[in-house]
């Protein structure tokens, strides 16, 4: 697990040092205007986004299929995950949440930054407890991964995340892999949530360890228009 702490770590220290990372002032170019007496600098801030890796593409770069869902809930946890479940029949446990209505249900949610360059699309859904309306214990969110459109044709998904709130035995800080006869199933804790990834078996093992080892605050990934400001 030597390659999982290394690059755990240089994630952790990329996104401690905020939106621009450890790339801050690299490529500044600095325009002094200036009025009488007094002059005023601005600066522009060039951002160099680190290339991405052969086999790969960003979570910021493909289609998140759920936004833009009508009466998209705002607010604090608690209302949104009541507006969330408001949209579904009180009966069906998984129900479609855009990006924005996730991370705010589940603070501090993180979601790999690099997935298989096959992936177009993203589904995401809340995962409730039908009989009280609440996030259930065992899943409480989910998202897919699609090489199609979604729900267009079967075994259009290239792979499954979900995520529960981390318990007292669960270990932090290590990725534990398991073979299935479906593929590989990897899971790990950070922060206060427990994640496993499932990949099928026709998906190569890198591709499915490269989400494992690149996750980022889901908050981050936001569309401009709804990311928190600080």
């Amino acid at each position: 697990m030597k390659r999982t702490a290394v690059i755990a770590a240089a994630i952790l220290l990329l996104t401690a040092c905020g939106d621009e990372g450890l790339l801050d002032g690299l490529g500044d170019r600095s325009v002094i205007a200036v009025h009488g007496e007094t002059s005023t600098t601005s600066t522009t801030i060039e951002v160099i986004r680190a290339e991405t890796p052969v086999g790969a593409i960003r979570a910021s770069d493909v289609v998140w299929y759920n936004d833009g869902l009508e009466g998209e809930g705002v607010g604090v946890p608690n209302v949104v995950i009541s507006t969330v479940w408001n949209r579904g029949d009180g009966a069906t446990s998984v129900i479609q949440a855009t990006r924005a209505e996730i991370a705010t249900s589940l603070p501090g949610i993180q979601f790999p930054e690099l997935l298989p360059e096959t992936v177009g699309w993203i589904t995401s859904q809340l995962v409730f407890d039908a009989a009280s309306g609440t996030l259930g214990a065992n899943t409480s969110a989910q998202f897919g991964l699609w090489h199609t459109e979604p729900y267009s044709a079967d075994g259009g998904r290239t792979a499954v995340l979900r995520v529960r709130p981390a318990t007292g035995s669960d270990l932090i800080g290590s990725i534990s892999a398991e073979e299935t006869t479906s593929g590989l199933d990897l899971s790990w804790v950070a922060e206060s949530f427990h994640y496993l990834v499932s990949c099928p078996i026709d998906l190569q093992d890198e591709a499915c360890w490269a989400m494992a080892e690149s996750p980022m605050p889901l908050g981050l990934l936001l569309p401009e228009e709804v990311a928190p400001t600080e």
